[in-house]
């Protein structure tokens, strides 16, 4: 081969490589494959923070943090419970807040302030949390005795403040200087009919109001939902926050939508929405913003792209989700900002600290319900496959307890060992369309045991699978495949739990030694 010739390949196949290279660390949609809805964005200097929707689940209000808009990791909370004294927050006399808690948030900073609010239809109110140190606090804590759907919270360069909420009529209503109360004598219709602009019968009226000022224009988005159509986003803009608002369709493809407009320190424009996506929960993606004539158009030719002029997505663990072996140092938090509980929790019933590197669930009550059991700690599943992995000791259990993993959501399923007239049972259960049935049920006769759960979301496939191992090493499928559906009476996606619950007598306990979790499954390892 001539020297030139030799050259010219090594350049091309270099190219070919680095080309190659260059494509494959582009940022990719979904930028968040796990149920990180509602999300609303700031930018501080070089810094993006982010808030989303939890409801139920405690503490609540995640808030987390981005060098880059794609690769996030948890930060923060702004609450550690909504409110204490409500049995159904509390999941008590067999009361529940599944779907409710709190609702979409606003995130905004102004002035060296950060607040995030948030509305509740459990509690009827308005919550707004301010802190001049959003990852570390403390938090202010405001209530306005109203619930405002779906508000924006908004600060006017004139120092005014608003909040605009509804769904299909938009109202706006101007707040105290210092955020107490509402002045409502200023409460008024802002847009009549926001959804006008899909011009079609809407089965979900112009909600998720997220309200914005660039270069001295209001700019509104909101998510309607045709009939026989898919999520849509409206925007709509005006030279003064009166109004006249003039609106039309922003982005409508693959029903991602609900979010607002964010700007990089180098002027790039970009929305944030997300997608619902079936059992994993609802999904961020973002699409990339160009401005022409004063609107905001957003995607490329009208489509969401797969690949974006960002940094390349990492792995979700440990920023979304992690593994924990539940060793504690000194001065650490018993548990990292990845759990949250299933409603409040009862702080006298669980420890990281009683015996070290566990965690003890202990059972105070009798219940009949697995989704009324109090203290099932839970994270996040993720896309588009993830496994979660526990081993238990179970010699403190007592008749009729129940512990193990579950994938919580209202059709849940479980692995776990029960304990019946003296001897233990590893069981699987599922609850496939919210009648729970023990599927197979096997003798244990040793004190120790290993579960797994496995989820495959791949074009919404949607499936779960539960196994057990006698030693760690060899596991066994247990019981069958589940379905794992995306239910409004949850409205969430499906999250991995650790349990133990009595149905007898109270008082036993159950020591999990670790939680695993990986983005792959058995058929992908």
């Amino acid at each position: 081969m001539k020297t030139k010739d030799f050259i010219y390949g090594f350049l091309a196949i270099t190219f070919t490589i680095v080309t190659s290279h260059s494509q494959k660390v582009k940022a990719q949609n979904p930028i968040i494959f796990a149920d990180v809805p509602d999300l609303s964005i700031i930018r501080v200097d070089d810094t993006y923070y982010m808030s989303s929707t939890t409801m139920h689940m405690n503490p609540g209000v995640p808030i987390m943090k981005s060098k880059d808009l794609v690769n996030w990791h948890l930060v923060n909370y702004a609450y550690q419970t909504l409110e204490d004294n409500d049995d159904r927050l509390n999941l008590d006399h067999g009361k529940n807040d599944y779907g409710r808690g709190s609702w979409a948030s606003s995130l905004r900073y102004y002035n060296g302030v950060y607040y995030v609010s948030t509305f509740s239809g459990t509690t009827g109110k308005t919550y707004i949390f301010s802190t001049k140190d959003i990852e570390k606090g403390p938090w202010k804590k405001i209530v306005l005795n109203n619930s405002y759907h779906d508000h924006s919270l908004f600060f006017d360069d004139n120092g005014k403040v608003y909040l605009v909420w509804g769904g299909g009529k938009l109202q706006i209503v101007e707040l105290k200087e210092d955020l107490s109360e509402v002045k409502e004598q200023t409460k008024k219709i802002l847009i009549e009919n926001a959804n006008a602009p899909a011009k079609s019968d809407i089965m979900l009226p112009a909600e998720g109001s997220q309200l914005f000022k660039i270069n001295g224009k209001y700019y509104l988005f909101n998510i309607c939902w045709p009939k026989n159509g898919m999520r849509t986003v409206i925007v709509h803009r005006a030279d003064t926050i009166a109004g006249p608002w003039e609106g039309k369709i922003g982005l409508q493809d693959l029903g991602v939508a609900q979010g607002g407009l964010i700007d990089t320190p180098d002027g790039k424009w970009f929305s944030y929405l997300f997608r619902d996506a079936g059992g994993v929960g609802r999904i961020p993606y973002l699409v990339p913003v160009k401005w022409e004539n004063g609107w905001p158009i957003l995607g490329e030719n009208g489509k969401v792209p797969q690949n974006l002029d960002l940094s390349a997505n990492k792995s979700l663990i440990p920023g979304i989700v992690n593994s924990d072996e539940f060793n504690r140092k000194n001065g650490e938090s018993d548990l990292p900002l990845v759990w949250q509980w299933n409603h409040n929790p009862d702080n006298a019933n669980w420890s990281v600290k009683e015996r070290k590197g566990y965690l003890r669930l202990k059972t105070a009550r009798i219940d009949s319900s697995f989704t009324q059991v109090k203290n099932i700690l839970t994270q996040r599943t993720f896309g588009p496959v993830c496994s979660a992995a526990t081993m238990l000791e179970l010699s403190k259990m007592k008749e009729g307890d129940v512990a193990g993993l579950s994938l919580l959501q209202k059709d849940f399923g479980l692995v776990g060992v029960k304990v019946n007239q003296g001897a233990k049972r590893i069981v699987m259960m599922d609850a496939e369309k919210g009648n729970p049935k023990e599927i197979e049920s096997i003798p244990l006769n040793q004190n120790k045991i290993y579960f797994k759960a496995e989820c495959d979301f791949r074009s919404q496939a949607d499936q779960g699978r539960f196994y057990y191992s006698l030693d760690g090493k060899k596991w066994v499928s247990i019981g069958k495949s589940i379905k794992m559906p995306y239910t409004i009476p949850h409205f969430m996606g499906y999250r991995f739990g650790l349990f133990n619950y009595a149905t007898k007598t109270a008082g036993g306990f159950a020591d999990f030694d670790y939680f695993h979790v990986d983005e792959k499954i058995s058929e992908t390892k």
